[in-house]
């Protein structure tokens, strides 16, 4: 594995956050003093088609420029994507995939299309309709990836993110207070670790 430079993909459908959530972690990697780069991949994307998102973290200037073919790790935003798209094609067998599900990692295991690695699962559902009020699985799946990855600091990340929940949500701080703990008992609540 590459220890400079980190690679998630992301797997989602439309209209479940998962382009917001690599954006943000791209905001927080360089908030925290990362080269960084968070980018989706743009084809005839409607509401609930699957999506892709990819992320570049790294301590160097990132010099590609191109999809992410060989994460590090995987981030499956809808668990019915893995009946439906090979999300651990070239995954790396070091990193880790983990997929929004109230199931345990081992149960998903047979559906993973033989990897090998470590898999983790957190209910993205169940926080953020007790957080948020509803269904917004983003949030959870980014404090998952970032526990999961090691890539940030947990606490700077908690940090910088309300910070900028403070400067997007300036009007609303109901908002704040949701994902701040959304965000916290995301981090909590990953099995498989």
């Amino acid at each position: 594995m590459n220890k400079t430079m980190t690679e998630i993909r992301w797997h989602g459908r439309g209209g479940q956050g998962a382009k917001t959530a690599c954006l943000l972690l791209a905001d927080a990697a360089f908030a925290s003093g990362k080269h960084v780069q968070g980018f989706p991949e743009y084809g005839p994307e409607r509401m609930g088609a699957p999506i892709t998102a990819y992320n570049r973290i790294s301590d160097v200037p990132c010099t590609i420029h191109s999809n992410i073919y060989n994460p590090n790790y995987v981030v499956v935003v809808d668990e019915s994507l893995l009946h439906a798209v090979d999300v651990t094609a070239g995954l790396d067998p070091e990193g880790a995939i983990v997929i929004n599900s109230p199931r345990e990692p081992e149960e998903l295991r047979p559906l993973l299309r033989g990897y090998t690695g470590k898999v983790c699962t957190i209910d993205a559902r169940k926080i953020s309709e007790r957080y948020l009020g509803r269904y917004f699985p983003n949030t959870p799946m980014l404090a998952a990836i970032v526990k999961v990855s090691g890539v940030l600091d947990p606490d700077q990340f908690i940090a910088d993110m309300e910070a900028s929940f403070h400067h997007k949500f300036a009007t609303k701080p109901q908002v704040i207070e949701g994902n701040m703990n959304c965000l916290i008992e995301s981090m909590k609540e990953v099995r498989g670790l």
